[in-house]
């Protein structure tokens, strides 16, 4: 079974990856570029935590990164900006989707956490994956943070998944905890999502 998991530089997503891995996964680990919005570091940190998700499982785990930022922008002239988020996601699901169809993988990981933050109440899990022809996989789904945190200490990312850098500079003051589906259906064809997803995935390159 060949997945390919959404990694950013925090602390969950590496968890979530490795967890499919002991499972008995072939991952393939997607990062999503959110510079202008994300300093350099955020892409230094993601080569870091696929060396340790390498050396602590003895599994390959390519990593691929993929331009998020232009998408960002558009999303943000385009749509309610408290909707900022869960288009991100929105976008970075079908960017994943159109990936795994190139990469051979037959599904996607993602490192939610329900209620943990805005984009991960249930209703809008529900919508930022709706559309999408391939299953997401989200092993943290009942965990807490310490939870996480605790298996991400045991594993050794948890250090670097803490080293300091600037974060997401376009995430709303009021995102939307219960997303309306019409009103995404409509921001998709405002923004063009799939073009987005579509560009994002020609212009995707691996990193390690």
């Amino acid at each position: 079974m060949k997945l390919l998991a959404l990694i950013s530089g925090g602390i969950d997503s590496p968890v979530a990856a490795y967890l499919m891995d002991k499972a008995g996964a072939e991952i393939t680990l997607l990062h999503m570029d959110n510079r202008p919005f994300a300093d350099d570091k955020s892409i230094e940190k993601v080569k870091l935590l696929a060396e340790k998700l390498r050396s602590v499982t003895g599994s390959p785990f390519p990593l691929y990164s993929a331009p998020h930022g232009a998408s960002q922008e558009r999303i943000s002239q385009t749509c309610d900006r408290s909707y900022q988020c869960v288009l991100c996601k929105r976008t970075m699901l079908r960017t994943a989707q159109e990936l795994a169809g190139r990469l051979g993988c037959s599904g996607i990981v993602m490192g939610d956490s329900l209620g943990q933050v805005a984009s991960q109440t249930l209703k809008n899990l529900r919508y930022v994956s709706h559309g999408l022809r391939v299953p997401v996989m989200r092993p943290l789904i009942g965990h807490d943070k310490l939870e996480i945190e605790s298996i991400a200490k045991e594993i050794g990312t948890y250090e670097i998944s803490i080293i300091r850098s600037d974060g997401c500079s376009i995430v709303p003051s009021k995102p939307v905890t219960e997303a309306d589906l019409k009103k995404m259906e409509r921001y998709d064809g405002s923004s063009d999502l799939n073009g987005l997803a579509m560009s994002a995935a020609d212009n995707t390159i691996r990193l390690s």
